[in-house]
């Protein structure tokens, strides 16, 4: 394993000491962090190099079907292969032979605990730890580890966040082994643990998690998806997965600037700061040569994330400076949503011991592009392989036009719950801007699916437009294949070949929410092809063609609407959006109320994905979620105004004052530009901070609705007239007394 000679770290979050003007002899907490970083010191000196195979430690730390197999027995194995393979109903009486066989892999490998890994609705990691070890009457220990241990565990199902579900007085919650996840060990320079991935349910058994629902919407997509395959003469029951391969943006900044900033710390986003003389406009950063010291620490995240079996392709630059990107291979959604929760866990651990900080946050950095999870999307199976991957002539290949008519048809009906369910506090600040999807779902489909789409409205597909060799005029470069349409960047659900992405998700967010909604809106669609083409086949597979014509035609003359190939960030398209009836719902506190629509409590309760109860104790928890977000960024914003930002101001309007003042005692004039400039902003800033504190006490909200709506329209307004005035400052205010980090050393300095 490489390792790094660190900086040393800032002793507090705030900072000590702060600065005290050009005459004082302390350093403000900002210098004292831009020399630590700076300095020779605060870069990685020494960092071993592995040159191991990859192939070697490739899930070495998961038990994985390959070890299993060496470990079980032969029945058992099979046994344990169909439910994990074909979504058979898993054996309880296997669970002592798995648990001891698993028991014994993890101990070899160094394990002294067990933990039960759980994403409770907070959208982060959970974990209860116990030992394997057990005393004994004679003084010693045993180790144990029953099959009862591996499939329940009982953490306190009050103590998260449950929409009401549970309160206080009702406590017992239960975990779940998840066979379909493999279980993995957890690495710790004093030990390692056995992390067992599972649901998490009440007493009542309602899903208190982000998995279990994940799991269930995987089951209703294979339900309706088995029907559409009958149909085409595929009766093999071969278990039709939703796959997912989810690409994560972050930030790296060193963690000297991160420490010295309590929003930041607090907030995971910048409260102020004005863009840097140079940001991304030279576009100069996006796959540019990467850093020596963000190299050293994606080559050690990957080997970690390797070790975890988790197919890591892609790493680069991405728009921004300080800005990065690290994508997955295709994998079951379920096993890729637990994937995606370690990779942001692998991410910031790896981050700290290189003198960084992984910021996931969708918008750190306001002015600045920001970060999104672009969640890569299909479904297949181990005989049919890709269902949407089109072929050579799509235009020919009638199933993969139906599944592809029917994700249409399920994001025109449900666009307000695909907005929903990526909406946050976070995500608030990047959709929409010129940098990622509008809020207004679209779908794009390119040029070659429109026009086969086109060709079956008018009567029937009869090519499909050729995607050509692209010659670029220079002899020693070869000609090769382009691909048939143009990719798009600015749409929220795209088509990209043999997939559709969506990419409205945040970087921030945990990517099980967004999986159940396109599980679950895809199955019902795909519930309603397959009962159309039943009703007009009725058994005679002569009328396939014809049924699939008139299918497709009635989809297309109901939802073409929903298909957008144009700019999304254009602002024509706002307008054209509108007329064409699509929603536009900008903020969280407009997108949230989707989740108690009657068509989504019918959709969620019809397929068993999630009961009216387990719905709206979703919509309760996000809109407490995003209450609290603004409220601690309100705190925030008052308290880093008041004994940061005022104070340098006045030092520094006290210094330009005195300055005034001592050349007119000896004649010389003083131009009071700036003081007068500073004078007003000191005002502005005075004024604006107890505009926010006034909005902030005057919150009385009947329910969480409400507050959000008074979060949204009066709180963040209220928070940004403070930024104004505080930006304006930073570019006025002398630069020994600015307190915070600015942008252009976040961002540059590494």
């Amino acid at each position: 394993m490489s390792t790094a000679s660190l900086p040393p770290q800032s002793s507090s979050a705030s900072g000590s000491p702060r600065a005290t003007g050009s005459s004082g002899s302390s350093q403000s907490t900002r210098q004292s962090a831009i020399s630590a970083v700076t300095s020779y010191a605060s870069r990685p000196q020494s960092i071993e190099f592995v040159d191991t195979p990859a192939q070697d430690y490739y899930s070495t730390n998961v038990f994985t079907k390959s070890v299993m197999k060496d470990r079980l027995p032969k029945e058992t194995y099979k046994t344990i292969l169909k439910t994990i393979d074909a979504g058979e109903k898993l054996d309880p009486a296997l669970a002592d032979v798995v648990a001891m066989a698993m028991k014994d892999w993890a101990m070899e490998k160094g394990a002294t605990h067990y933990a039960h890994i759980f994403y409770p609705l907070t959208g982060s990691t959970a974990e209860k730890h116990d030992s394997f070890l057990s005393p004994t009457s004679d003084g010693s220990t045993l180790s144990e580890f029953s099959g009862k241990q591996l499939i329940q565990g009982e953490p306190d199902g009050s103590s998260f966040p449950t929409g009401g579900i549970r309160v206080t007085s009702q406590a017992r919650g239960y975990t779940i082994w998840d066979v379909t996840s493999p279980a993995y060990i957890l690495e710790n320079p004093n030990g390692t643990t056995l992390c067992i991935p599972t649901a998490f349910v009440s007493w009542t058994g309602e899903a208190l998690d982000k998995k279990t629902p994940v799991l269930r919407s995987m089951q209703a997509l294979n339900t309706q998806a088995q029907r559409v395959l009958k149909l085409f003469g595929h009766s093999d029951g071969a278990f039709v997965s939703s796959t997912a391969g989810p690409e994560q943006e972050y930030f790296l900044i060193d963690r000297h600037f991160y420490y010295a900033r309590p929003d930041l710390l607090n907030a995971g986003r910048t409260l102020f700061g004005c863009k840097p003389p140079k940001g991304q406009e030279f576009d100069d950063h996006y796959f540019g040569a990467i850093p020596e010291r963000v190299l050293a620490f994606m080559h050690e995240a990957e080997r970690e994330l390797f070790k975890l079996g988790i197919p890591v392709k892609t790493r680069h630059n991405e728009v921004a400076p300080g800005q990065f990107e690290i994508a997955p291979m295709f994998e079951s959604a379920n096993v890729a949503a637990d994937h995606q929760q370690q990779m942001m866990q692998t991410l910031k651990k790896v981050a700290e011991k290189y003198g960084m900080s992984c910021l996931m946050h969708e918008k750190p950095f306001a002015g600045v592009n920001g970060s999104g999870k672009h969640v890569n999307w299909s479904l297949g199976s181990s005989s049919q392989g890709n269902m949407l991957d089109p072929g050579d002539t799509p235009h020919e290949n009638a199933q993969f036009l139906v599944f592809c008519a029917a994700i249409i048809r399920a994001v025109h009906h449900h666009q307000g719950l695909l907005r929903a369910v990526v909406a946050s506090a976070g995500n608030d600040h990047r959709l929409g801007a010129n940098e990622a999807p509008p809020a207004i779902i679209s779908i794009f489909l390119g040029d070659q699916l429109t026009d086969i789409f086109e060709q079956i409205k008018g009567g029937g597909a009869k090519e499909s437009l050729n995607s050509g060799t692209l010659t670029v005029g220079v002899d020693v470069l070869p000609p090769f294949p382009k691909d048939a349409g143009d990719r798009n960047r600015t749409s929220p659900f795209a088509f990209t070949g043999n997939r559709f992405e969506f990419r409205a998700v945040g970087s921030n967010q945990s990517i099980a929410g967004p999986l159940v909604a396109m599980n679950t809106i895809i199955a019902e669609s795909v519930d309603f092809c397959a009962t159309k083409l039943e009703e007009l086949t009725a058994g005679d597979s002569s009328k396939l063609n014809g049924a699939i014509q008139t299918l497709i035609s009635e989809i297309l003359e109901e939802c073409s609407s929903i298909i957008f190939n144009g700019d999304g960030y254009s602002e024509e398209w706002h307008a054209e959006a509108e007329k064409r009836g699509l929603l536009n719902l900008k903020t969280t506190a407009d997108a949230l109320p989707s989740l108690k629509a009657v068509k989504v409590e019918e959709l969620f309760e019809k397929y068993g994905v999630l009961s009216k109860v387990e719905l709206h104790s979703r919509l309760e928890t996000y809109l407490e979620q995003y209450n609290l977000t603004v409220d601690v960024e309100a705190n925030l914003a008052v308290k880093i105004a008041k004994i940061m930002i005022f104070p340098a101001a006045v030092r520094y309007q006290n210094e330009l004052a005195t300055t005034c003042t001592n050349l007119k005692q000896v004649g010389i004039e003083f131009d009071t530009d700036t003081l007068d400039a500073v004078t007003a902003l000191v005002k502005e800033l005075q004024d604006s901070i107890g505009t926010l504190e006034h909005a902030m006490a005057d919150e009385n909200a009947e329910c969480p609705e409400a507050e959000a709506r008074h979060q949204c329209d009066v709180i963040l307004p209220a928070m940004l007239a403070v930024r104004e005035a505080v930006d304006q400052l930073e570019g006025i205010v002398a630069d020994d007394m600015w307190p915070l980090p600015t942008y252009q050393e976040m961002l540059f300095i590494k």
